[in-house]
């Protein structure tokens, strides 16, 4: 075990240690591993639970992140199989949300040998939409332009409107400024930079290479991820089965816990 590998994505190893089976809990941009905190303890006492944090966010080792390194979702995928190496498992599930769902997508077509099921809970392959494809991925160029502008004028302005937009629950506030707390502690640089690859990523040419069996789950009024990208990746994900959850906005795993620990049984 590489020390180092843990320490750099702070990994957590949790819940039934004699279990022979794992389930890594992967997060999505901007929030940190404490996100799946509801949804993990549905779990601890049957499977040995694997939780990171994606570089340049969360409690990963700060000089980790560098901005030549991680202009590509493919060097986070290199992190998640070090991981897996590091902790030599076999078998896992993994259970991502939002860009996680693509970062397992590519380590799990590098080296299949590791992976048994996939869950991925609010996932897109692209968000700018494809006019000349016919593809709907609920962003144009201009909106991200602007995104990025604000998060440059005013980070922390940006934080405190994004946050509750994305997680669509206005009766819970708690739940948005949960979200903004983990934003915030990202540096601002990172945050832009990460976005930029986030956003401007195209991972649609993977998706039919993917051969293990996959659950989408998929909230309503995803401002990121609408309904038309669930669909599309159901089409072309091979076998792959879709469950809309009774939840709003982005993050269902936060705002609506018991939906989706529900689909992550019924396919585990």
């Amino acid at each position: 075990m590489t020390t180092a590998t843990l320490r750099k994505n702070n990994v957590s190893i949790e819940g039934n240690l004699e279990s022979n089976e794992t389930l890594i809990f992967a997060h999505g941009f901007g929030t940190d591993q404490t996100a799946w905190d509801e949804v993990k303890q549905a779990f601890q006492d049957d499977y040995r639970l694997v939780l990171y944090d994606n570089v340049g966010g969360g409690k990963c080792d700060p000089n980790a992140y560098s901005p030549k390194k991680y202009n590509t979702i493919h060097s986070y995928a290199d992190d998640l199989l070090a991981i897996i190496a590091a902790l030599e498992l076999e078998d896992v599930t993994v259970i991502a949300h939002s860009v996680s769902s693509m970062i397992t997508l590519l380590a799990a077509l590098r080296e299949p040998q590791h992976f048994k099921k996939l869950v991925f809970v609010g996932a897109s392959p692209r968000y700018l939409n494809d006019e000349q494809a016919g593809y709907t991925g609920g962003f144009t160029q201009p909106a991200l332009d602007n995104m990025y502008e604000a998060m440059t004028n005013n980070y922390y302005a940006w934080v405190s409107g994004f946050s509750s937009a994305a997680m669509g629950n206005p009766e819970h506030p708690e739940l948005g400024e949960s979200f903004a707390r983990t934003l915030r502690e990202i540096r601002p640089d990172i945050a832009l930079a990460v976005a930029k690859v986030i956003f401007e990523s195209d991972l649609r040419e993977e998706l039919h290479k993917l051969q293990k069996p996959t659950l989408l789950v998929q909230a309503n009024d995803d401002i990121a991820v609408p309904q038309e990208v669930a669909l599309y990746l159901q089409q072309h994900i091979e076998g792959s089965k879709l469950i809309q959850v009774n939840a709003t906005g982005h993050f269902p795993h936060i705002s609506a816990p018991q939906e989706v620990i529900s689909s992550i049984k019924s396919f585990i």
